[in-house]
């Protein structure tokens, strides 16, 4: 090959490396969102796009909670029933590493630093806390069957929900001790936090309520009750929460009355009930807040939501007994 030839070589492998990253770049502006499945073992991949299913990832058994790295280049799935947590390298969606748990993990938070684990202990009735890189771990006693585990914005406390005594325990990080026990509603869950970190918002999943707790008195200010017509109270069972961007409204999964409310934040009333799948759960928004996406626990699909015009758009199969949903954009 002379000279000429091979600079025209070099010059069109360039153009194809260059329009394969264009490509590559384009399908993760337009995002996935991973839908942890129970009973499978997987993570099933949506395309947001296409709204359709373009694959699964292998993880560890019974995997439900997740997060996303605070870099935003790995995953991390609690598995129940494997007692760790699988780290997936979002480019390459294969396992990296595994984070051992303990027994029957729960839900988990990172520290904004990602170098500090949160884990909700069911078994135990503690929060572990786990250093990323040594692997040492502590537990802190909270009340029986701790579920829900919520870092503040600035990572001086976290915030867990214990479902048996009805309460949120406030933990400082720099101590590892409670400095508050908060009576909540029956049953709590779930944490969703207003983007200025003044409010706490927790599922009270018996209760069929939302506490909102005043993150700086350490205080329930609120308490929203919800109704849905031609569903039984003990039906509604709250648990998968989520706060818009701008902080004006939250989305609240219903559970087994089948709907997801609709709460304007300020006012602190429900304005929209829109009909899911059977046993409405785990919730997840994309960037541009205009689309809701709700996992269905006893249906085995996810309802994509128009969240403008507050009407469910269409249903998609993702894996028996899904959980958990986490959009990546």
């Amino acid at each position: 090959m002379d000279l000429t030839h091979l600079k025209q070589h070099r010059l069109a492998g360039a153009c194809l490396l260059a329009m394969l990253a264009s490509l590559s770049a384009g399908a993760q502006a337009q995002g996935v969102a991973y839908v942890s499945s129970e009973k499978d073992n997987t993570l099933t991949i949506l395309d947001l796009k296409t709204q359709a299913v373009v694959g699964t990832v292998a993880t560890c058994k019974r995997p439900r909670h997740m997060r996303l790295t605070p870099d935003g280049k790995q995953l991390m799935a609690a598995c129940g029933d494997s007692g760790v947590a699988d780290v997936i390298d979002l480019a390459t969606r294969q396992s990296v590493r595994k984070v051992s748990l303990g027994e029957d993990p729960e839900a988990f938070d990172l520290s904004p630093d990602g170098k500090t684990l949160y884990v909700s202990s069911e078994e135990d009735g503690a929060l572990t806390i786990i250093d990323l890189a040594s692997g040492k771990q502590k537990q802190v006693e909270v009340g029986k069957e701790p579920e829900g585990v919520k870092v503040s914005p600035d990572g001086k406390q976290v915030y867990v929900t214990s479902e048996v005594a009805s309460l949120v325990h406030v933990i400082d990080t720099a101590t590892q001790k409670v400095i508050k026990n908060i009576k909540v509603g029956k049953r709590p869950r779930r944490f969703a936090q207003t983007p200025d970190g003044a409010q706490l918002w927790v599922t009270n999943e018996l209760g069929a309520s939302v506490s909102i707790i005043d993150t700086r008195k350490l205080e329930v200010v609120g308490t929203l009750k919800f109704e849905v017509k031609g569903a039984r109270a003990s039906d509604i069972t709250p648990v998968g929460i989520e706060m818009s961007a701008d902080g004006k409204r939250a989305y609240v999964a219903l559970g087994r009355a089948n709907h997801v409310a609709f709460v304007d934040v300020a006012e602190r009333k429900v304005t929209d009930l829109v009909l899911a799948g059977k046993r409405a759960w785990g919730l997840g928004l994309n960037k541009a807040q205009d689309r809701l996406y709700v996992v269905n626990g006893m249906s085995d699909d996810l309802t994509i939501v128009d969240v403008p015009a507050a009407k469910a758009l269409k249903t998609v199969p993702v894996g028996r007994v899904p959980y958990g949903v986490l959009v990546v954009e």
